[in-house]
C-alpha cells in the first residue's frame, strides 16, 4: 500500500453534528511512505502519516474500534491505543489502552473497540498512540481534539478548524525493532533523522519537499493546536514577525500569555491565538528540535524543521527570508512555563502522601530507573491483578514500580533536581496534576498553579500534586518513549478496592490476554 501522506483537511473525519457518541474505525496497517521524502513501511492508522483527525465535542463519547492488520516483521505486529490527555473515570480504565497496565495489546488480525466517555466537561488538544513499546515511532499517531462549544475564549479567536491543527514530531528512516536493538547495544538513544509538521519535513541532502502550507487570511485571527507527537525530540515553535497568545495547555486553559517562542516537550500541547496582521506575504513557521547529538545522524537538519503561513493574496512559493531558528536575543520573549496561569484560578490543595522520585540512568545501558527500579511490563496487566484481589504493593512485581494509593487523596510527587543533560516529560494518564514546581523556574506555587498532564523533569526540579479521587493503576512515566521502554515508568495505583467496586470488563477485553500470550515472540 502507498501511502499519500495527509494532511489534516484529508485525515478529518466528518461527524455528525450534536452526535453523542462518536463511532470511528482506524485500520492499523502497515503502509509505505516518504514523510520527508524517504521511502520506508510505517504503521500506520488508516494508512497515514500522521493518523486520521479525530473530532467531538464536550460531553460526547469515543467509540473507537481499532482492527489489527499489522504484517511487516521489521516492525511490532501487536498494538494497543493510548488517548494521551484525555480523562478517563474508574469504570472505563479497562478502556484506558496501557498495555500490560490496563490492557492487553492487540494481537495480528484481531479488533478491539475502546468506549472512551468524555468526562468532567473536558476540552482541548490531545492525541493518540500506540503504547506498545516505541511502536508510535514508526508512524501510529494522530491528532485528538475535543471542542467546547461554549469556550469561555472563544471570543480571541475567529477560527478553530480541522486546518489550524499543527502536528509536529521526530521521524526515523529505520524501523523500531533495528533502532531498538541498538539501544540495547549501546545505551544510546536513537537520533532522529528529521522533524516533520503535519506529516512533512526534509533531511540533509535529501529530495525537496515542498514545505506544508497553513493557510490565512489577512486580519483574522487563528487558533492554532500545536502538538508534539515526538518520542524524543523537543520543538520550539515560532512565526516569523507574529506573536502568539497562549491559551490552553494540555487541555487547561489558560489566562492568555503574549509570546514569540514555545518550547513542547514530548507529549505536550499548546493552543494558541495568531493574528494575521502582517502585509499579505509568506511567512516562515519555525519548528527547530533538539534530541541527541546530531553528529550521530548526519541527516538531522533541525532548521529545515518549518512550515509556511501564506496569506491570502501571496505568491505560492517560499518565504523570501532566510531560515531561521526563530527569535534570538533582544527580540525573544519565550514562553516560561512557570509564569503560566490557569483561566480561573484556584489553589492546590493540600498534599495527604508525599512521594520523591529519583531518576537514574544506569552507564553504559539502555536502563533508565526510578528510585532504584527500572520498570519491566508485568506478564500479567496490573488492572487484572487488582481485580484478581492484588491489595498491596507485594502483589505486585519489584520491576512494576507500583506505588499503592489510598482513594481521595492528595498527592504530591517531587523530583530533585537532576545532572541529566535530557528533560523528561513526565506524562500521568487518565488525570492531570497541579504543577507546583515547573522546571522552568525556582518558585513553587500553590495559589494558582496550571494543571496539565506533561511536564518537564531535570536540573531545576519539579513538583506535581495529582488527585486519587478516580481510583485505578495510572501509568505515570517519561514520554521520551526510549526512556519508557528503558525503564522510566511507574505505576500509581489508587483505591484498589474502589476499583474493584468499580470496573466491569467486557469479555472482549478480558479475551486480549490469551490471545496475545499465546503469540509466538515474533507477531507479539
Amino acid at each position: 500500500m502507498k501511502l499519500l501522506v495527509s494532511t489534516v483537511v484529508a485525515a478529518f473525519l466528518a461527524l455528525p453534528a450534536f452526535s453523542d457518541t462518536i463511532p470511528i474505525t482506524l485500520d492499523i496497517v502497515n503502509a509505505d511512505g516518504a514523510p520527508d521524502g524517504f521511502n520506508r513501511s510505517m504503521v500506520t492508522a488508516n494508512g497515514t502519516y500522521p493518523g486520521p483527525l479525530i473530532t467531538a465535542n464536550k460531553g460526547d463519547t469515543l467509540v473507537v474500534t481499532v482492527n489489527n492488520l499489522l504484517n511487516d516483521p521489521t516492525m511490532r505486529r501487536s498494538t494497543s491505543l493510548d488517548f494521551d490527555g484525555l480523562f478517563v473515570n474508574t469504570p472505563d480504565s479497562f478502556n484506558e489502552g496501557s498495555s500490560f497496565v490496563t490492557t492487553c495489546p492487540v494481537a495480528p488480525n484481531a479488533s478491539y473497540t475502546y468506549t472512551i466517555p468524555l468526562v468532567d466537561n473536558q476540552t482541548g488538544t490531545f492525541w493518540y498512540h500506540s503504547q506498545l513499546s516505541v511502536q508510535y515511532v514508526d508512524g501510529l499517531r494522530g491528532a485528538l481534539i475535543v471542542y467546547d462549544p461554549e469556550d469561555p475564549l472563544q471570543g480571541l479567536y475567529d477560527v478553530d478548524d480541522e486546518t489550524t491543527i499543527w502536528q509536529v514530531g521526530d521521524w526515523w528512516h529505520n524501523t523500531t525493532l533495528p533502532l531498538l536493538a541498538g539501544y540495547v547495544a549501546t545505551g544510546i538513544v536513537p537520533v532522529s533523522d528529521t522533524g516533520t509538521f503535519n506529516g512533512v519535513g526534509r533531511f540533509n541532502s535529501g529530495p525537496e519537499v515542498p514545505f506544508f502550507v497553513v493557510n490565512v487570511v489577512q486580519g483574522t485571527r487563528y487558533r492554532f493546536r500545536i502538538i508534539n507527537t515526538s518520542a524524543r525530540n523537543v520543538f520550539t515553535m515560532s512565526v516569523d514577525s507574529h506573536n502568539m497568545t497562549i491559551i490552553e495547555t494540555d487541555g487547561s486553559p489558560t489566562s492568555p500569555m503574549t509570546v514569540n517562542s514555545i518550547d513542547l516537550l514530548a507529549g505536550q500541547r499548546y493552543s494558541v491565538v495568531v493574528e494575521a496582521n502582517q502585509p499579505v506575504a509568506n511567512y516562515w513557521i519555525n519548528a527547530p528540535y533538539v534530541g541527541g547529538d546530531p553528529t550521530r545522524n548526519l541527516n538531522q537538519n533541525a532548521t529545515l524543521s518549518r512550515a509556511i503561513l501564506r496569506y491570502q493574496g501571496a505568491p505560492e512559493e517560499d518565504p523570501t527570508s532566510p531560515m531561521s531558528l526563530g527569535p534570538a536575543g533582544a527580540e525573544l520573549n519565550a514562553l516560561v512555563e512557570a509564569n503560566l496561569r490557569p483561566l480561573v484560578a484556584s489553589p492546590a490543595p493540600e498534599p495527604d502522601i508525599n512521594i520523591t522520585l529519583n531518576l537514574v540512568v544506569t552507564a553504559g545501558k539502555a536502563q533508565w530507573n526510578i528510585n532504584n527500579v527500572s520498570y519491566l511490563p508485568p506478564d500479567v496487566p496490573t488492572l487484572v491483578k487488582i481485580l484478581d484481589g492484588a491489595n498491596s504493593t507485594d502483589d505486585f512485581n519489584v520491576t512494576e514500580n507500583t506505588f499503592v494509593l489510598p482513594a481521595n487523596k492528595i498527592v504530591q510527587v517531587i523530583f530533585p533536581p537532576s545532572v541529566d543533560d535530557e528533560e523528561h516529560p513526565f506524562h500521568l494518564h487518565g488525570n492531570n496534576f497541579w504543577l507546583i514546581k515547573s522546571n522552568s523556574s525556582e518558585e513553587i506555587n500553590t495559589e494558582n498553579p496550571i494543571k496539565r498532564d506533561v511536564s518537564g523533569v531535570g536540573s531545576t526540579g519539579t513538583i506535581m500534586r495529582f488527585s486519587t479521587a478516580n481510583p485505578g493503576p495510572w501509568f505515570f512515566h517519561c514520554h521520551i518513549f526510549w526512556h519508557f521502554q528503558a525503564g522510566l515508568a511507574t505505576v500509581m495505583a489508587s483505591g484498589l478496592d474502589e476499583t474493584r467496586e468499580q470496573v466491569h470488563p467486557t469479555q472482549t477485553w478480558t479475551d486480549l490476554c490469551p490471545a496475545y500470550d499465546a503469540l509466538p515472540s515474533d507477531l507479539q
